[in-house]
């Protein structure tokens, strides 16, 4: 289950990201928090906050991945790593000194989009660099398993440390996380690297990645769904400090709670992708079905305990389907443009959480305070009905097995 570990560049990546990802989730808990309360729990606010920061991977994320077809992956990814911890920092001391206002937040959410937006699609392809082909997919769950570590034990401290010493200590505690990450990638041996040959500087290169991915019908269809349910159904940042604080009236530690319970599932997902050996669109499909309806279900649960045991459900199907794709889509793409076909992926599972956000917000805010998590349900569901159909008839994946025994003319009108 942990074969890339044998890697010692992977070694040293995921020692760092371990860290790193601890202090990244504590400031995402923190951060949101520190919102609710300069707009007075406004869910609208908290949705603005969101989408400033997710809306440069609209304009980024495509150019990222070309970059990373282009240069050297480790040296981007330090020089970018390294402004991530600068932007924590910056907040940090405005929050400890008194000073924060609503809009500097927003003005360090944008600029930590920026960073992050040109971060993640070098950080997805610099993968398959450090470990080769043969423990990719092994790779990418282990990365997912140290990121729902992180996202399980973080805001559990986080919730902690707000209570007790306020947000601004949270975000220096991030900034000084990245000093891990940043160590880590330096340290590496550049020699041991699986590296493609770079992409020569062309003209029409960026439309030559998206007409790539539009004559995959495979890619295209999962990119679809994965936009879909991203933008609708995976806004926990929002809707779980919506539910802890308007709907179950709860506190910071609350938040924390709720955001530590789908972890603990997301954890275990991970878990079990690291023991697969290849991508499977069934499961990749069958994922998003059961993580809509148990969203659904986890929506309306009456209490705060309730609804937090039926996030660790929700976390398992969630990150069957995170990983499926992720490692799905690397595998089926040539080296020439992993990058490209990367930044595209990181494009449509961030860039629509600016409409995603405020709109969800909105819901929250105007309709019920349940109403984002229980309709994000609905739409997973009813795409990924959708997209099952679409690779059903093209023969990319099969019915279940207990119809194989049925007439084939039976079998047609199922479908």
């Amino acid at each position: 289950m942990f074969r890339s570990l044998a890697v010692r560049n992977y070694r040293l990546y995921a020692s760092g990201q371990v860290i790193s990802l601890m202090g990244v989730w504590m400031q995402r808990i923190a951060q949101d928090w520190l919102v609710l309360e300069l707009s007075n729990g406004s869910p609208v606010a908290l949705g603005i906050a969101a989408s400033l920061q997710f809306l440069p991977a609209l304009g980024l994320s495509l150019w990222a991945g070309l970059l990373a077809d282009r240069m050297d992956k480790r040296k981007l990814l330090l020089g970018l790593e390294t402004a991530l911890g600068l932007c924590a920092l910056v907040l940090g001391l405005l929050d400890v000194t008194g000073v924060v206002v609503l809009w500097q937040v927003y003005v360090l959410c944008f600029l930590l989009g920026v960073f992050a937006a040109l971060e993640t699609p070098v950080r997805q392809s610099f993968v398959v660099e450090m470990v080769g082909r043969s423990q990719l997919t092994n790779a990418v769950a282990l990365n997912s398993m140290m990121f729902n570590l992180a996202r399980m034990v973080g805001p559990a401290i986080a919730g902690f440390t707000i209570v007790s010493v306020g947000t601004g200590w949270v975000f220096l505690a991030n900034a000084i996380s990245f000093v891990a990450v940043v160590l880590g990638v330096y340290l590496m041996d550049p020699a041991k690297l699986h590296r493609a040959d770079p992409v020569p500087r062309e003209k029409g290169q960026l439309l030559s990645g998206l007409r790539y991915v539009w004559h995959r019908p495979d890619l295209l269809t999962v990119m679809v769904l994965v936009f879909f349910i991203a933008t609708f159904g995976m806004n926990f940042y929002m809707t779980l400090a919506i539910m802890a604080r308007n709907v179950f009236r709860g506190d910071a530690d609350a938040y924390g709670l709720l955001s530590t319970l789908i972890a603990v599932g997301t954890l275990a997902g991970a878990t079990w992708a690291a023991r697969r050996k290849k991508p499977r669109l069934a499961v990749f499909i069958g994922a998003a079905v059961v993580f809509g309806v148990l969203e659904i279900v986890a929506g309306l649960m009456p209490t705060m305990l309730s609804m937090g045991l039926a996030l660790i459900p929700v976390g398992i199907a969630m990150m069957t389907f995170n990983t499926t794709a992720n490692a799905t889509i690397q595998l089926a793409v040539e080296p020439a443009m992993r990058g490209r076909v990367m930044g595209l992926y990181m494009l449509v599972f961030l860039g629509g959480n600016p409409v995603g956000g405020p709109l969800m917000g909105w819901l929250g805010e105007h309709v019920h305070g349940r109403a984002p998590i229980v309709i994000g349900g609905v739409v997973s569901v009813l795409v990924a009905v959708v997209a099952w159909v679409i690779l059903l008839r093209r023969g990319d994946v099969r019915l279940p097995r207990r119809l194989w025994f049925r007439p084939r003319r039976e079998v047609e009108e199922l479908v």
